[in-house]
């Protein structure tokens, strides 16, 4: 704990550094970072705590990863500006690109199918597959609402819903998966993603570290591939102007 202090330091100004930046440039919600740490923090120190005492029970792997899974869930719900009535498709397209992957990666043996490796890595493809159907959806709304004009000229034609919207909600898939990526693209040449530096740390080795994380950037764009089609498949058929998405 001798660290604790300077750890506070550091990031309390990184964080006042972000929102005077914000600030400085009007950007709307300029204390969202610094809550968002502070969130984070909080419950990084409870899923700590948590952790230590279940990381090696598979029951409460198991519910820790349910856990995770709603949470992201009702984030995904929320930020595209589905109703909860459209929860369920939310749960079932995230669901089934989660569990592809977990199924492929343990089922072929790519990562020993233990409550450790089994934690960690569904941890990570939940958070990422959360990150990309939020960002499909949202840019699919978006695209919709800007390109209005042009879907009724199609559905006035004669085409239907889906057929309508079939370009926006492509591209809506390709740039939602653009981040991930390019963050694969660029591992160990302009990143040292999370996942390997944390296996360095924990006493792995490198070569062991580098084969975790190819492990999980592929499962990351193999989950949210198949979480963003699923759900933008969903989203596609519409027949009128979507309503603004919430900030």
């Amino acid at each position: 704990m001798a660290g604790l202090a300077p750890t506070l330091l550091g990031i309390a100004l990184l964080i006042a550094i972000v929102t005077l930046v914000l600030r400085g440039y009007r950007v709307p919600h300029p204390f969202a970072p610094a809550l968002a740490v502070l969130r984070g923090a909080l419950q990084l120190a409870a899923i700590s705590l948590i952790l230590s005492g279940i990381i090696s029970d598979p029951f409460w792997v198991g519910v820790g990863l349910a856990v995770m899974f709603a949470a992201a869930v009702g984030t995904v719900t929320r930020r595209i500006g589905a109703t909860r009535l459209h929860a369920a498709g939310v749960a079932a397209s995230m669901g089934l690109g989660v569990l592809v992957t977990l199924l492929v990666v343990f089922g072929t043996g790519a990562l020993e199918f233990t409550p450790r490796y089994v934690l960690s890595f569904g941890g990570i493809i939940i958070g990422n597959a959360m990150s990309i159907a939020t960002l499909s959806g949202r840019r699919f709304t978006e695209g919709v609402t800007e390109h209005w004009e042009e879907v009724e000229g199609w559905l006035a034609l004669g085409a239907t819903p889906r057929q309508s919207t079939r370009e926006l909600a492509r591209r809506a898939v390709y740039f939602a998966l653009i981040p991930s990526t390019d963050q694969t693209k660029t591992t160990g040449l302009v990143t040292l993603p999370g996942a390997f530096v944390g296996a360095i740390f924990g006493g792995a080795s490198p070569l062991e570290a580098g084969r975790f994380q190819i492990v999980v950037l592929a499962g990351i764009l193999c989950a949210g591939s198949i979480a963003a089609v699923a759900l933008i498949h969903l989203l596609a058929p519409v027949t009128r102007r979507p309503a603004p998405v919430p900030g």
